[in-house]
């Protein structure tokens, strides 16, 4: 019988990837004694199968889109990517899968690190089965934090395992470029993974069941992403969705519901995301395995005065960057609760609610044209009872848009708010847009009104001018 050791904490964090490490690096900061435990890599996801290599394998292919558009140089710009090198640097943005770094980190802000799968066995108690077979029993004094992620949600289809489908893990991570390629899905994986895999050599058939690319933002937004993809030389098919797959001698076969046969050497579904909490212990305290965690704005998951739910497993928003703003609220809550301090006194505002959440998530989308985006579109807003205005703007109305690229392709729109004159929701379409969108989540999650940001002003000749141009549509 192998012999379980105990060891006592003030905080247990589930989870060592950016959100985990963040929950960890808080608590450590106030004083407060941290274990994290991971099945995995320490880094997560995010550094190893998502945002650092996906923007390894789109960033030459971004940066070449906007040269070939710069007069003087978009001769010496036409040949094809260096495919080799692209996956050589990916490997180097991931440290080849290597955690070394990020272990030397944790170890640096006083974290202890624990490797293997971590259960909820009691009320704030955590039992980690190590990779040797050793269990270690963790309680912990103020706060147990979930922060596991989330995973690839594969569809319903018979023998799918059999076809060996790519995830978007595999897709991040490959090794070569597959000469033909089926991507299904219409979201920010999918597209990215079709730009990606386009520009790097593979035939891309693009399959999307909705009507378009990028159903969460402004429909503008993925129609002018579609356009460029299709004119990249990728095969986007809309209104199309997958019966059947199998693999015949090596090969990928699709059949459509329109009954189209289309063959390629993988295939990737980048079809939603399932919360990484089936097999955590969830149903020793009464919550469903596999389940999202309901939290509050402090992150605390309700009903509960111990356990907290942080980053993609509460389905709040499912980014990185969003994650660890919620980490440092929940830091900062778990911190303040241990100390016995109110977390009212500082309103909605304060540094223990996740306000943001609900109404200035931004993200970027690094597809070719970018796709920018924070707060509401026309139609959330609307949806949510706002008396709003759509305000739009092209960008061949800015200068600095010209000069950045000849023939700049691109679109601006703000909603503003007419009872308030503030902004809800900004979003921008075209090259290098990624860059602008910090000052849209300024403004949004500031509540600046409309006569402050016309004091705002942008340095000419930027491609920032499009808010001037914004504003004076909306003034008229």
């Amino acid at each position: 019988m192998t012999e379980t050791d105990s060891n006592a904490y003030d905080v247990v964090v589930l989870g060592a990837g950016p959100v985990g490490e963040i929950v960890a690096e808080r608590t450590r900061a106030a004083g407060l004694s941290t274990a994290v435990v991971e099945s995995e890599l320490v880094g997560g996801e995010c550094s190893y199968w998502a945002c650092m290599p996906s923007k390894a394998l789109l960033r030459p292919v971004i940066a070449r889109a906007d040269a070939r558009k710069v007069p003087g140089l978009s001769q010496a710009v036409q040949g094809p990517l260096d495919t080799a090198a692209v996956l050589a640097h990916r490997d180097d943005k991931t440290s080849h899968w290597q955690d070394d770094g990020q272990v030397d980190w944790l170890d640096g802000i006083g974290a202890d690190l624990y490797r293997g799968q971590g259960r909820i066995s009691a009320p704030r108690t955590v039992t980690v089965t190590g990779p040797d077979g050793a269990a270690h029993t963790l309680t912990a004094r103020h706060a147990v934090a979930v922060a596991t992620g989330s995973r690839a949600l594969l569809p319903d289809l018979p023998g799918l395992d059999a076809v060996r489908p790519w995830t978007s893990r595999e897709a991040t991570s490959a090794k070569a470029a597959p000469g033909r390629l089926i991507v299904v899905g219409g979201g920010v994986v999918a597209t990215e993974m079709a730009t990606a895999w386009q520009a790097l050599g593979s035939q891309v058939t693009l399959l999307v069941r909705g009507k378009g690319l990028l159903n969460r933002m402004e429909p503008f937004a993925g129609e002018l992403v579609q356009e460029a993809l299709t004119e990249a030389g990728a095969d986007v098919r809309t209104g199309t969705s997958v019966k059947s797959v199998t693999r015949e001698n090596g090969t990928v076969v699709a059949i459509t519901d329109t009954g189209d046969r289309i063959e390629a050497d993988e295939i990737l579904f980048a079809t939603g995301r399932a919360p990484r909490t089936d097999d955590i212990g969830l149903d020793t305290v009464g919550l469903e395995p596999g389940s999202w965690l309901p939290v509050d704005d402090s992150l605390r998951v309700e009903g509960f005065d111990w356990l907290y739910g942080v980053g993609d497993v509460n389905h709040r928003a499912l980014l990185t960057h969003q994650g660890k703003y919620q980490a440092r609220i929940a830091g900062a809550a778990i911190a303040a609760r241990a100390a016995g301090d109110s977390l009212t006194e500082a309103g909605p505002w304060g540094a223990h609610a996740a306000t943001a959440d609900h109404h200035a998530v931004p993200q970027v989308v690094f597809a070719d044209p970018e796709a920018a985006a924070v707060g509401l579109s026309l139609a959330e807003a609307e949806q949510a009872g706002h008396r709003v205005r759509a305000v739009d703007v092209e960008f061949t109305s800015v200068a600095g848009a010209g000069l950045y690229a000849d023939g700049y392709r691109g679109r601006a729109r703000m909603i503003v708010d007419l009872e308030d004159e503030i902004l809800r929701g900004v979003t921008f379409v075209g090259p290098g847009v990624g860059e602008l969108i910090h000052s849209a989540t300024v403004a949004v999650a500031g509540q600046v009104p409309i006569g402050r940001l016309w004091h705002a002003v942008p340095s000419y000749p930027t491609v920032s001018e499009v808010w001037l141009r914004l504003l004076e549509a909306y003034r008229g």
